[in-house]
């Protein structure tokens, strides 16, 4: 035991030189979004105003929702957000949240094993794609020329359930390591998206299949997924749409993160300075922050 509550550690996940920190999305309806991800994950409201609301655990904002009544519902056609993935410190926790959201008949729209990780998919009151899952041990990760193998099989739920006794099991809130493991997309092309995600960007190649492209930093097996599933072709995004506004990318340390915007100057990417770091946008218009540590 690395800690004595391992659950309020991250994972190796976000302890690579680069890692998704937090998303931003544009809601409708404002507050059944902040409801629904608080009551969903245990996440706790941060900040609350009549235009947005910033919810985390402890003192990690993961989720960042404005307020835009008037916006047009998200369009799957469209570039966007296919899902953002939270990621579970424990497979115990993993557990407990399942209890939870069967407590609480909370809907899903689906479970897989991945062979690197096991995983629940959900989707929110406007249509965000939700995942939340949890990773095996990186030494039970396959590898074959530098690709990682990932599987889309049956979940074996009571195999998690073991984990706990789910009679006394309890989920009063997020564990505080509760992160976002990866964030995956709608593009319009995976050839456009590799070359911005691992040129400028500067992630890895770890899987590529059936339409969608799989990269990471420091041999994750995947912090961005992208793919054409529903988008093939799409243009750039609408801002005045719902959905996904924007995600975050911090790096581990000064280097890794000077590292990242010499390559995107070096690019000529679009780049504008922010509180904290600066911003860019890949090929569709999604917008991406790139933060100091």
């Amino acid at each position: 035991m690395d800690a004595p509550n391992p659950s309020a550690m991250p994972t190796f996940a976000s302890r690579t030189p680069l890692h998704i920190g937090a998303v931003g999305l544009i809601a409708r309806d404002l507050d059944l979004l902040t409801n629904y991800y608080r009551d969903l994950l245990g996440l706790t409201v941060l900040e609350k105003t009549g235009r947005l609301a910033r919810l985390g655990t402890g003192s990690t904002a993961l989720i960042e929702i404005e307020h835009r009544p008037d916006a047009k519902p998200d369009d799957q056609a469209q570039a966007g957000l296919y899902h953002t993935a939270f990621l579970m410190p424990t497979r115990q926790d993993h557990a407990r949240w399942i209890i939870h959201i069967a407590r609480n008949k909370v809907p899903i729209s689906g479970s897989s094993d991945h062979g690197v990780s096991e995983a629940f998919y959900l989707d929110d009151p406007e249509g965000n794609g939700i995942e939340v899952y949890n990773d095996r041990p990186r030494e039970r990760w396959t590898w074959d020329n530098g690709l990682v193998t990932m599987q889309t099989k049956h979940l074996d739920i009571e195999a998690i359930l073991r984990e706990i006794d789910p009679a006394t099991a309890t989920y009063p809130a997020a564990p505080e390591g509760l992160r976002i493991g990866h964030i995956h997309l709608r593009v319009g092309s995976v050839e456009k998206a590799e070359e911005f995600y691992r040129g400028p960007v500067g992630l890895e190649l770890t899987r590529r299949r059936g339409g969608a492209t799989f990269m990471s930093s420091g041999g994750y097996h995947h912090h961005v997924g992208a793919n054409v599933w529903h988008s093939d072709g799409a243009g750039q995004r609408d801002r005045n749409r719902a959905g996904l506004a924007w995600f975050s990318v911090e790096a581990a340390d000064g280097t890794a993160y000077d590292a990242t915007v010499a390559r995107l100057k070096a690019a000529d990417a679009p780049l504008s300075a922010m509180n904290g770091g600066i911003e860019s946008a890949d090929p569709w218009g999604t917008r991406v922050r790139f933060l100091q540590p």
